[in-house]
């Protein structure tokens, strides 16, 4: 923070961890019940911001995910066939205890992930609760969701989801998916367990039938091992595009269904008669939103020639505005890394942005003693040839590019292997429509960023995945 800035210091604003009750251990949730791990391992659950152990959780294992896909398939006989508008009773339920419980989750989700409370509060929970909403009003409507007259629920559901959203992830799975008459097994990441399993909770108090979901904290094997499972109809996963791969390779030559909503580089494209002030907004929304631990964040800033000294020297002004530190105060914009080993990651990338030539600016700001921090950066004298502005860094990192034509900027846009989304920023109408369709990104957003509805469907080309989540479309890949 500048020293100008500090004249109006802000005061503490923590909001109370008392408001949410973390047992010091949790086991699976199989069948209506929490249970220990068959082979008895445990894992434990960490608070990114201070290195703080959360709570011990049940690590799943191959015998786990039998047990608790079996518990699906006899739980999918009835759960299919009860009326749509019955289902659709559990989900409202289902939707409105998340709101009721919203505080008790923001608080959770801020402690397990590491990203600031008003984040959680503001955008996450919200968002969580909007999906089951919508996805109940669905339940008795499929057959005209343009699926066919009766269409059928698949069966089973393996979903994996990752970290960086946790409750939001495991809502855009869970709801179409129940919705439609399909039953679930859902293997949380294994840095973020904890809302996920409070949501088995959730389940239970609404009344949920035994079975109908089941959560599988626990590693990779117990990813891969759900994935392979002979008795799952239908994998979702959301995550790293290396994984997606490997998941794509597992379920070739079975006739499970298969949607894979993977990684991103998104470009975020400013004109030059782009609203400044309102495009720098939408690009620290678009890239320091979550840390940048967003799939679809705005981490290429493409930007017209004749504005761009203008732009950056407001940006770099805009972030120096930044609050880093207690994802806990409600004044926070930057929380904590999910993790040391993306904490990792990020740095390795940054560094490569050094060695390659590129010039690093990072916003001033102190880095709090304990747990893992990025501080908000940005890389100008960016090509399309370094690693920073080609691999998916994952966190509060800018590269920035310039161009002279739109034609150069719809080009260095699509010079990407990801398809995941996009930003124009213009006051032309025109030119929005004609370079949104020449993009090759399943979501572009005009003069805004990052902005996410249940009505609007989302996901990717290329290496960002296939299929859909969210709309009407994010019913077709859970019915036949």
């Amino acid at each position: 923070m500048t020293a100008d800035h500090k004249l109006f210091a802000y005061a503490p604003a923590p909001e109370s961890r008392s408001v949410v009750d973390i047992a010091p251990s949790y086991g699976l949730f199989i069948d209506g019940e929490f249970t220990e791990a068959a082979d008895g391992k445990v894992f434990k659950s960490v608070a990114p911001a201070t290195e703080e152990v959360l709570s011990e959780v049940a690590r799943a294992g191959e015998a786990d995910v039998e047990r608790a896909v079996a518990a699906a398939r006899r739980a999918f006989t009835s759960w299919s066939a009860l009326p749509g508008a019955e289902r659709g009773k559990y989900l409202f339920r289902i939707a409105r205890i998340l709101q009721e419980r919203s505080r008790e989750l923001a608080v959770l989700e801020t402690l397990d992930n590491g990203k600031p409370i008003r984040e959680t509060r503001d955008a996450d929970l919200p968002l969580v609760a909007a999906h089951f909403f919508y996805y109940a009003g669905w339940a008795d409507k499929l057959g005209y969701a343009g699926f066919g007259q009766d269409p059928k629920p698949v069966g089973v559901a393996g979903q994996v989801i990752p970290w960086n959203f946790p409750l939001l992830m495991l809502a855009w799975k869970i709801a179409p998916a129940l919705a439609c008459g399909n039953t679930v097994v859902l293997k949380p990441a294994e840095t973020t367990p904890l809302s996920a399993l409070f949501f088995a909770d959730i389940c239970r108090q609404a009344g949920l039938p035994k079975g109908v979901v089941n959560i599988l904290p626990g590693y990779g094997d117990a990813g891969a091992a759900l994935v392979a499972h002979p008795d799952v109809d239908k994998v979702a996963f959301t995550g790293s595009t290396a994984v997606g791969k490997e998941i794509a390779r597992a379920v070739a030559g079975t006739d499970k269904r298969l949607t894979l909503e993977l990684g991103g580089k998104g470009a975020n494209i400013v004109f030059d008669d782009a609203a400044i002030d309102q495009a720098v907004e939408g690009i620290v929304g678009g890239i320091f939103f979550n840390q940048g631990q967003v799939c679809c964040a705005g981490s290429r800033l493409l930007v017209q020639e004749s504005v761009a000294d203008e732009l950056l020297e407001s940006l770099k002004r805009r972030l120096g505005t930044l609050r880093l530190g207690d994802p806990l105060d409600k004044n926070t914009d930057i929380g904590a890394i999910n993790s040391a080993e993306q904490l990792a990651r990020i740095t390795e990338l940054a560094d490569a942005g050094d060695a390659e030539g590129a010039q690093r600016w990072t916003a001033p700001c102190e880095l709090p003693g304990s747990g893992y921090w990025f501080a908000p950066t940005l890389f100008t004298g960016v090509t399309q040839a370094h690693r920073i502005a080609r691999e998916e860094v994952f966190g509060p990192v800018l590269s920035v590019l310039t161009f002279r034509t739109p034609a150069e900027a719809v080009a260095k846009a699509n010079n990407t292997p990801y398809g995941l989304s996009a930003g124009v920023w213009t006051e032309k109408g025109s030119r929005i429509l004609a370079v949104a369709d020449r993009l090759r990104a399943g979501v572009v957003w005009a003069n805004t960023f990052n902005k996410f509805d249940p009505t609007s469907p989302f996901g990717g080309y290329k290496e960002s995945g296939f299929g859909r989540e969210g709309g009407r479309h994010g019913l077709e890949a859970y019915l036949r």
